[in-house]
């Protein structure tokens, strides 16, 4: 894609298991670290960007040229969202084509500046902008993003088997929700099992990118468009997401220097 170096997925197999909210703190850690990264929302039906980026409510995106427009800024990313196009406080019941025709437009036309990583924060399941997106352009890999569950992991199974039938590394996962902290006592317990992570990524061969808590801060600066990561930069939070983004940045560039090279000789 022209502005985009590499394109990162961030993918679940359901809804609920905290891929937005990784993605634009994910997304932010890359930024922390020096690269230029944007965020596309391709979640049509329910976009959250917006809120969690702090974009207010019906601004727009400028237009560039006769079929390009900006993506806004905010918090030092680019950002594109079904948000800034329609109200979202009506529900978009459309159909499958609808949709895709809206996502390939966010894709195509917006103008974006210069990207190190465009972070796709993708809908839950394994359909239609999914498998758009494969075939449309190179995506550098996907981040799966679950809970420890047993519910969560298998359809975090479903997920990594869709990128990998596409021909799309799945870079690792992130477990979401791994241990409940109690912010008044500092009590732990891990409400929704444990080690779900773990054996996901031995299972596909991958690794476990990092482990996040469940914890009301989280939840509260994302719902006030400040994510952990800009409003509490020194925080253990912001420090898991920062080497997320550190081996996720790690493994595009090692699958840079794997690729084959070609030499023609005379």
């Amino acid at each position: 894609m022209e502005g985009v170096k590499h394109i990162i997925a961030v993918a679940s197999g359901k809804g609920g298991v905290g891929k937005s909210t990784v993605t634009v703190n994910l997304a932010l850690a890359l930024s922390a670290q020096g690269y230029r990264v944007g965020v596309l929302d391709a979640d049509i039906y329910g976009p959250s960007q917006a809120q969690m980026l702090g974009v207010a409510e019906g601004v727009r995106p400028q237009a560039a040229g006769e079929d390009k427009f900006l993506p806004l800024e905010a918090h030092g990313l680019q950002a594109m969202s079904m948000a800034f196009m329609v109200n979202t406080r009506e529900a978009m019941v459309w159909r499958g084509p609808m949709v895709v025709g809206a996502f390939q437009q966010m894709l195509n036309q917006t103008q974006w500046d210069n990207l190190d990583f465009l972070l796709i924060d993708m809908p839950p399941g394994t359909g239609d902008i999914q498998l758009t997106l494969a075939q449309k352009v190179a995506v550098s890999g996907a981040v799966i993003v679950t809970t420890p569950q047993d519910i969560a992991l298998l359809d975090a199974r479903k997920g990594i088997e869709m990128f990998r039938k596409v021909n799309v590394p799945v870079l690792g996962v992130v477990e979401n929700m791994s241990l409940y902290h109690c912010e008044k006592c500092g009590h732990e317990a891990p409400i929704f099992g444990a080690g779900g992570g773990d054996r996901i990524a031995e299972e596909y061969d991958t690794e476990v990118l990092g482990r996040l808590p469940l914890t009301l801060s989280i939840r509260e600066l994302t719902d006030s468009g400040r994510p952990s990561v800009v409003s509490e930069p020194e925080g253990s939070v912001s420090q898991t997401f920062a080497a997320i983004a550190t081996r996720v940045a790690q493994s595009v560039d090692g699958q840079n220097k794997e690729s084959p090279t070609i030499s023609f000789s005379e």
